[in-house]
């Protein structure tokens, strides 16, 4: 990740496609303990920490300054916070707590309180920077404190008590949500919640009144193991009492209503299934995953599958219902496709867009294609080139301007789609693709395409 650029410690470079890690020789009695201490294999052990393995074969762009390179396991997709939905930020949160509790038993501390720090890899939630750690020293604060507070507590909070859709913030405070802004935008009533008092509204107002102030002396922040404990502790049961039920809407409910006999489903499920097989994709994007359940066609077969939608609660069940199953390649992930993650940090180079994190296999773009067109007035061309960018394979249905729910769309706003045809559609997207094959499913009118992108059959050529 760019971003370890901030971090004098060491830094992630790439060779070919390997990711290495180099630990600077500043880190080199920090790196030393972590190793001799005990706590990367007690971390390991429990699917904490990302594993990583030594290496000497590969030249460091710094060598003056290099300790060791680290050869990390990669990671599949890298996700971030504000495309998380709330019980995936919860256990993001829970997880750094848990891994700091463990650090402090083993004399080290985390330095870091990031949320970017951790991914979700293989149906576990891992902390990716091996470099987050430092040695404690006696009467040590918590020096991620601040950090922890705005990545995971202030987020929830506003999630639980005010709107799920205030993760988006993210997207605007790159180093987690203000704590001044968190305080001034939650409800009163969250005054009277002890935990949110103090490491909120109260922790806010400290940050106002010492901003312009001298810093005080180090002895002044003094604090004993067991209090620094105690205080990690408070703030886990902080996290587990947070919740959010999720409120019912039309996509976390889809498949109850929408426009499928069981005998058409099924036969969707046995095409896209039969589309996969022909296509032996190793990594699937589902685009509008809604609750998942194409996207568990692919990642049944073994395929790691990131599926996107942009309703919270469609994404909450989803994620919900994988870990229920632990499935270990299935992502769900929150996104508005008209509006993707877009490049992040210093010159858009700390966080990487959508685009930058494809292209992918295969994309499933199922019951999507009108709500784009119609719903938001995306022209097929502009639709097809956006596929064009990020798949080598295709599956996409066509949903007839007769069905129901195009009807439906249409029935708030003037028909101006005269373009809004199989013909056009399949002309359209036969100037980037390869139409491989295509069914209707059966009573319903809608098409099921299996499509190539024509880079890709013409490199093939």
């Amino acid at each position: 990740m760019p971003a370890s650029f901030r971090d004098p410690s060491g830094f992630l470079f790439s060779s070919g496609r390997q990711l290495y890690r180099q630990v600077n020789r500043v880190y080199q009695e920090h790196y030393e303990h972590l190793i001799g201490s005990g706590l990367y294999d007690a971390l390991v052990d429990l699917s904490l920490l990302v594993p990583h393995q030594e290496v000497d074969n590969i030249s460091s762009s710094d060598p003056a300054d290099c300790y060791k390179i680290l050869k990390p396991e990669l990671i599949p997709f890298v996700s971030y916070p504000f495309e998380w939905c709330f019980s995936q930020l919860k256990g993001a949160a829970l997880a750094t707590l848990k891994i700091q509790k463990i650090a402090l038993e083993h004399g080290m501390s985390l330095k870091d309180g990031s949320a970017y720090n951790i991914q979700f890899a293989q149906g576990k939630t891992l902390l990716i920077d091996t470099l987050s750690f430092h040695k404690l020293r006696e009467g040590e604060p918590w020096i991620a404190y601040r950090q922890f507070c705005q990545h995971f507590l202030a987020p929830l909070a506003l999630m639980a008590y005010t709107d799920v859709r205030l993760n988006q913030l993210f997207r605007v405070f790159i180093d987690g949500v203000p704590l001044d802004l968190t305080s001034s935008l939650l409800p009163l009533r969250t005054r009277f919640r002890p935990s949110l008092l103090t490491h909120i509204h109260l922790h806010a107002k400290s940050q106002r009144h010492f901003s312009n102030k001298p810093a005080a002396s180090p002895a002044r922040h003094r604090i004993g193991l067991t209090a620094l404990q105690g205080m990690i502790e408070n703030l886990e049961s902080s996290i587990k009492r947070l919740s959010w039920k999720g409120y019912s809407t039309e996509w976390a409910n889809y498949y109850q209503e929408a426009n499928y006999s069981s005998e058409s489903f099924q036969h969707k499920r046995v095409l896209v299934g039969q589309f996969l097989e022909r296509a032996r994709p190793e990594t699937v994007w589902d685009m509008g995953a809604n609750i998942g359940l194409f996207s568990r066609i692919a990642s049944d077969r073994g395929i790691h599958t990131v599926c996107f939608d942009i309703d919270p609660a469609a994404v909450e069940k989803n994620y919900l219902l994988s870990v229920h199953d632990e499935e270990s390649l299935l992502l769900p992930l929150l996104l508005d496709l008209t509006n993707p993650s877009p490049a992040m940090g210093w010159q858009n180079t700390e966080r990487s867009s959508l685009l930058e994190r494809g292209p992918v296999d295969l994309v499933l773009a199922l019951a999507l294609v009108h709500h784009l067109a119609i719903s938001n007035n995306l022209p097929f061309g502009k639709i097809a080139e956006f596929f064009k960018q990020i798949c080598t394979w295709l599956i996409i249905e066509f949903v007839p301007k007769t069905d129901p729910q195009v009807q439906r769309l249409l029935t708030t706003r003037e028909d101006i789609f005269t373009n809004y045809t199989r013909e056009h559609f399949e002309r359209v997207f036969q100037e980037r693709f390869s139409l491989e094959a295509s069914e209707e499913i059966k009573n319903t009118g809608r098409i099921l395409y299996r499509m190539k992108n024509r880079l890709e059959c013409d490199s093939a050529s």
